[in-house]
C-alpha cells in the first residue's frame, strides 16, 4: 500500500511539471513577440508545431505503455521535455524556438497516457472521478507554478539574462530532478512481480505493432468514443485560445503581477472546479448512472458561452478593473473545467477493457491535441486580419501612443477570443447529447466483453480455479 501511494504521489508530481512546461510559453506571449518580433500568428504556430508532433507521438506512447514499464516511460517523457524546454530558454531566432517547442511535444506526448492508465487501474466507477479530479487538481498546480516563474520573472534579468528564459531552464532543471525520483522510487503494477513478467513470451516486434493497430481499431469503433472524440474538436478550441488571456491582460494595461495574480485565480477555480466536478460526477453516476456524468458535462460547456462574454466583451478594457476581472474568470475558470474529470475520463475507463485503456487515453489525447493545436493559430489570424491586431509597437513610440495600441490590441484580442470560445461551447454542448443513447449500450459490452476475458482465463487456467476453490473451502 506504501508503494502505491508513493507511486500515485510520484505520478502526480510528475503531471505538475507536465503542466508547467506547457504553461510557460503562453505566460511570456508578449515578451517572446517583442524579442522575436512576431505578432500572435507566430505565437500561435509555435504552439502548433508542438502540438503537431506531441499529437503524431501519442501512438508511440500507447506502444511504450502497453509493453514497458509506464514509471519508466514517465521517467523519460520528464527527461525529454526538459531538454526541449531547455533548448526553447537559448533560442534567439522563431526557427529555433520552433523547433525546439516540437522537440518539446515529444516528451509530453508520452507522458500522458501512462500517467492516466495509472490512475485509472487503481480506481474502481465510484471514485474514479474522484482520482481523475485529484489528477486534475495537482496538474493546475503545475500550471500555477509555470505561469507564477515566467510572468513574475518575465520583468526582471540576471547577469544579462532575460526573466523569461531564466523561468525556463528553472522549470528544466525541476523537471529533470522529478524524472530521476520516479524512475527511482514509483512501480507500475502491471510490473511489480518480475518473475511473473519474465514468464510471458515477447512478441516479435511487428506482432505487437499489428496487435496496437487492432485493438486502436477496436478503440475507435465505439460510438462513445467517436462522440467524446467529435465533442473534443470544437472543445478543445476554448482552452487552447486562452494561451492568449494573459497577453491580452497585458495589452489592457495590467501589470507583469496583476496579470500573473488574475490567471493565477483562473487556474486556482479551475483546479478547484476539477476536483467538484469529478466528485459530482461519481456521485451523480450512482444515482442517474445512465445519464449523471453527460449532464454535468453539458452545464459545464453552455455556462462558459456567457461568462465569456462578460469577461471579453462587456467588461471595459482598464486595468482599474482588476477585482471585476478576476472574479468573471474564478467564475468561468470553476464552471468550464467539469467535463475531462466529471465525463470523459471516468467514461473512456468504462467503455473499454482494462488492457485497452492505454491506447483509449492515447487515441483521445492524438486527436484533441492536433484539433487544439489550431486554436492559437486561429486565433492569431483572426486577431489580425478579421479584427485590425497591428504588429508590436515600433520602438520610439510616445507613452500615450503605446497604450492607445495597446488598448486597440486588447479590443481586437478579445473578439478573437470570444469567437473561438463561445461557439465551439455551443457545438460542444449539442454534441454531449449523443451520449444518451450510446453511453449505456457501449458500458454494458465493455463489461460483458470484462466477464468473458475473465471466463476465459479460468477456463485456461483450471490449476487458478482449483486452487481458489481449496482456499475457500478451507476458510
Amino acid at each position: 500500500m506504501e508503494s502505491e501511494t508513493l507511486t500515485l504521489i510520484l505520478v502526480n508530481l510528475a503531471s505538475i511539471m507536465d503542466n508547467a512546461d506547457q504553461s510557460l510559453l503562453p505566460a511570456v506571449y508578449n515578451e517572446i513577440s517583442k524579442a522575436l518580433d512576431i505578432g500572435p500568428t507566430g505565437l500561435g504556430l509555435l504552439t502548433l508545431f508542438r502540438s503537431i508532433v506531441q499529437s503524431a507521438c501519442y501512438p508511440l506512447a500507447a506502444y511504450l505503455a502497453v509493453h514497458h514499464n509506464r514509471t519508466h516511460i514517465i521517467a523519460l517523457g520528464a527527461f525529454l521535455w526538459a531538454a526541449a524546454t531547455f533548448l526553447v530558454a537559448i533560442s534567439s531566432t522563431f526557427f529555433e524556438m520552433a523547433v525546439s517547442r516540437g522537440l518539446n511535444g515529444i516528451g509530453l506526448a508520452i507522458v500522458t497516457p501512462a500517467i492516466f492508465s495509472l490512475v485509472a487501474d487503481s480506481t474502481d466507477e465510484t471514485n474514479r472521478g474522484m482520482a481523475f479530479g485529484w489528477l486534475h487538481l495537482t496538474g493546475y498546480i503545475g500550471s500555477i507554478i509555470g505561469v507564477l516563474s515566467a510572468v513574475l520573472m518575465a520583468s526582471t534579468s540576471f547577469m544579462g539574462i532575460p526573466g523569461w528564459r531564466i523561468a525556463f531552464h528553472l522549470v528544466a532543471l525541476i523537471s529533470v530532478i522529478v524524472g530521476i525520483l520516479v524512475r527511482l522510487f514509483a512501480n507500475d503494477p502491471h510490473f511489480s512481480d518480475s518473475n511473473a513478467q519474465a514468464q510471458i513470451p515477447r512478441k516479435p516486434f511487428w506482432s505487437e505493432l499489428k496487435d496496437l493497430v487492432k485493438e486502436a481499431k477496436s478503440v475507435i469503433k465505439i460510438p462513445s468514443f467517436q462522440i467524446i472524440v467529435a465533442q473534443g474538436i470544437p472543445g478543445s478550441f476554448p482552452g487552447s485560445a486562452l494561451s492568449f488571456a494573459p497577453m491580452w491582460l497585458e495589452l489592457i494595461g495590467f501589470s507583469h503581477q496583476t496579470v500573473a495574480l488574475l490567471w493565477t485565480l483562473y487556474i486556482v477555480a479551475r483546479s478547484l472546479g476539477g476536483l467538484f466536478g469529478g466528485k459530482m460526477g461519481d456521485i451523480l453516476a450512482q444515482h442517474f448512472q445512465n445519464s449523471g456524468r453527460i449532464i454535468l458535462a453539458q452545464i459545464s460547456s453552455i455556462s462558459s458561452v456567457p461568462l465569456a462574454a462578460i469577461l471579453l466583451l462587456v467588461l471595459p478594457d482598464d486595468p482599474s478593473t482588476a477585482l471585476m476581472h478576476g472574479l468573471v474568470l474564478f467564475i468561468m475558470g470553476f464552471f468550464n473545467s467539469w467535463c475531462a474529470t466529471a465525463t470523459n475520463n471516468p467514461i473512456f475507463a468504462e467503455i473499454v477493457p482494462e488492457r485497452s485503456r492505454t491506447s483509449i487515453y492515447a487515441l483521445d489525447r492524438s486527436f484533441e491535441t492536433i484539433i487544439s493545436s489550431f486554436a492559437p493559430p486561429v486565433v492569431g489570424i483572426l486577431a489580425q486580419h478579421a479584427f485590425g491586431y497591428t504588429k508590436p509597437i515600433r520602438k520610439g513610440s510616445t507613452g500615450s501612443e503605446e497604450i492607445e495600441t495597446d488598448r486597440e490590441n486588447a479590443a481586437s484580442l478579445a473578439k478573437a477570443l470570444y469567437t473561438a470560445i463561445g461557439f465551439p461551447f455551443v457545438i460542444c454542448c449539442l454534441i454531449y447529447s449523443f451520449l444518451y443513447c450510446t453511453y449505456p449500450r457501449d458500458r454494458k459490452q465493455a463489461k460483458m466483453h470484462a466477464l468473458i476475458e475473465s471466463e476465459m482465463q479460468r477456463i485456461e487456467n483450471p490449476s487458478s480455479a482449483e486452487e481458489c476453490s481449496q482456499l475457500l473451502v478451507s476458510e
